[in-house]
């Protein structure tokens, strides 16, 4: 094979055929060349793809780089902030737990300083606390007493294990009132302690002695202000019809003692007429007396604990016959001769009331009324006497109005307040001058409301408010 490759490069008398040989050498460097040219190509193209990821890889190197350098400064920041954080935590928590133990020196000293006796109490019965003034009250120290079972410790104590264990379990303020009247009083109050790891109450006495006394003294005045009041105002009635009656008696001897002496006949003929005049006289007066003394029973006797439901329109109206019977005036002004205009509204409910404290407050400003009539000086006046009845916004309303002698703005400052005579004995009484009884029956008694609206030339109007239920 190698001889007829030589064959192609000689003459056929055997010389070398050298421009055949320079051709073909040429065409095999010329294809080596571009084998080598396309081989440079390829690796360039491969080279530099190959510089392309490395820089891309390179990019994305320092990219991550300066990632994780970006990462790591903000790490050390918040590493930073999270030390100062925590330094402040733990400053915050070290003037927390200064502050509540000063806080709790500070609700110790005062639960020590209460005037109240303070017991604490838990489930199993024992003390876990004991202020000063239980030592006061009991002359036991904290130290003698704490850890150790209440009724063991302490056996006269009021409050019972039961009464402990109910407020425990019914998680409820349980208030206990312990006397002896006129002795001591106390209220005794037990609290079950909200969201405890251990259960307890805690026990409050507090002794209301002075208090208590203090009240009952200021109720005790009152009530001898109001029946001063009420035994003034009934004096008052009484006083009239009696000097009326002593009035004719003294007439009714006179004409006895002037018949004996002089015995003529037209004299003696007039006599009976005269005497049968006194004598109904004294009778009528006689019987307005007995009138008052039985509303004064009826008023002991009637009186109840409970309300009881009644019909308003018929205490009034009872009222009006009643002061026509009783009330009486220098004026010679008769109940019975006052206009009496009602105004009372459709299918008025029965209330619960006191009914006759509700009477003697009706009767009382009636004779506030009839007294004010009597003072007017004005022949051609006409006395009148309004009472208007209605429900409106769930209340009762009643108001009472005349046309006399109206109230000062002085007077009407202290109409309502309890009446104390400041007036020597012989000065006569004014039934004008107090009302505490009747705004006493209305606003303690019936819990509703009472106030005056007045002018001195035109008169007064009461305006009462009472509960419907």
């Amino acid at each position: 094979m190698y001889a007829a490759v030589r064959m192609q490069f000689k003459y056929p008398d055997g010389s070398t055929n050298w421009q055949h040989v320079a051709n073909w050498s040429g065409g095999i460097l010329i294809l080596l060349l571009s084998i080598a040219v396309i081989t440079l190509f390829f690796t360039r193209r491969r080279v530099r793809k190959a510089n392309l990821e490395l820089n891309k890889i390179r990019s994305e190197l320092e990219l991550r780089v300066q990632e994780r350098t970006a990462t790591l400064d903000q790490s050390n920041i918040l590493l930073k902030e999270t030390n100062k954080l925590l330094e402040n935590e733990i400053a915050m928590h070290v003037s927390t737990a200064s502050r509540l133990r000063i806080s709790e020196s500070y609700i110790a000293n005062i639960l020590r300083s209460m005037p109240l006796m303070l017991v604490g109490v838990n489930e199993d019965g024992r003390v876990t606390h004991w202020n000063k003034q239980a030592e006061v009250i009991t002359g036991m120290k904290a130290d003698d007493v704490l850890g150790k079972n209440l009724w063991d410790a302490y056996p006269i104590i009021t409050v019972s294990p039961d009464q402990v264990g109910k407020a425990i379990q019914e998680n409820e303020t349980i208030t206990i009132k312990h006397s002896q009247r006129g002795q001591y009083y106390f209220d005794i109050t037990i609290y079950p302690l909200q969201d405890q790891v251990e259960p307890g109450v805690v026990i409050l006495l507090d002794d209301v002695t002075k208090k208590i006394i203090a009240e009952n003294m200021l109720i005790q005045n009152d009530k001898i202000s109001s029946m001063g009041e009420l035994a003034s105002s009934m004096a008052h009635d009484i006083n009239m019809p009696l000097q009326s009656i002593l009035f004719d008696l003294r007439a009714f001897q006179h004409m006895l003692s002037e018949s004996s002496q002089n015995m003529s006949g037209a004299t003696i003929d007039d006599l009976p007429e005269k005497l049968n005049t006194l004598l109904s006289d004294i009778y009528m007066k006689g019987e307005k007396v007995a009138s008052i003394v039985h509303n004064l029973q009826e008023f002991a006797r009637g009186r109840s604990d409970r309300k009881q439901l009644c019909n308003i329109v018929d205490v009034m109206e009872h009222t009006l016959e009643l002061a026509g019977d009783i009330l009486s005036a220098p004026s010679g002004l008769r109940f019975i001769d006052i206009q009496i205009q009602r105004k009372y509204e459709s299918d008025l409910p029965m209330i619960p009331c006191y009914v006759t404290e509700l009477q003697q407050a009706f009767l009382s400003l009636f004779r506030h009324a009839y007294d004010a009539l009597g003072r007017v000086e004005d022949p051609e006046h006409k006395p009148v006497i309004k009472i208007h009845m209605n429900v409106s916004y769930d209340s009762f309303w009643i108001r009472i109005q005349h046309n006399g002698v109206g109230l000062t703005s002085e007077e009407q400052s202290f109409l309502f307040e309890p009446f104390v005579r400041k007036d020597a004995p012989e000065v006569g009484y004014d039934a004008g001058k107090r009302l505490s009884f009747a705004y006493f029956i209305i606003t303690e008694q019936h819990q509703g409301h009472m106030a005056v609206t007045s002018d001195v030339n035109v008169g007064t109007t009461f305006h009462m408010q009472l509960q419907l239920k």
